[in-house]
């Protein structure tokens, strides 16, 4: 694994991610797996956005964080594709996103996306978007 693009996020705005991903996640509506997750995502602008998991009686329903955060960007405005993705769960162990947070994610980032993913000791792993989805399906598939 090698983070290409690690240095274009300064280590003052990767605190902010950081600060403002476990701040979002004490705001998460998980009253069925009891599991707390907030994400925080960096726009092209310099914009930073941030979702919570929002649990309903339907699973189905649910919507992750790092989608919530995905949405309010583009609802937004903000500029893409995304610089950097940070993933913070109240889990003993450091979850990446979901294999539909991913999909929704491979529509906005580069290959070389920094994702962090972090648990709730604050471990944390760090990652390019290929790393994670390595074949994704993303919009170049739709141009033939």
């Amino acid at each position: 694994m090698k983070l290409k693009n690690k240095k274009s996020v300064s280590a003052a705005t990767f605190m902010k991610l950081k600060k403002q991903a476990f701040a979002v996640r004490k705001k998460a509506h998980a009253p069925y797996s009891g599991f707390q997750v907030g994400a925080s995502i960096l726009t092209q602008d310099d914009k930073i956005f941030t979702g919570c998991n929002v649990e309903n009686a339907s699973y189905g329903a649910t919507i992750c964080a790092e989608r919530g955060a995905v949405l309010k960007a583009v609802s937004e405005g903000a500029k893409m594709p995304l610089k950097a993705v940070y993933v913070m769960n109240s889990s003993p162990k450091a979850w990446p996103p979901c294999g539909m947070c991913l999909q929704v994610l491979s529509e906005f980032c580069t290959s070389t996306t920094l994702i962090t993913i972090s648990n709730k000791d604050k471990l944390e792993k760090m990652y390019c978007f290929s790393d994670l989805l390595p074949e994704s399906f993303d919009p170049q598939f739709l141009k033939s």
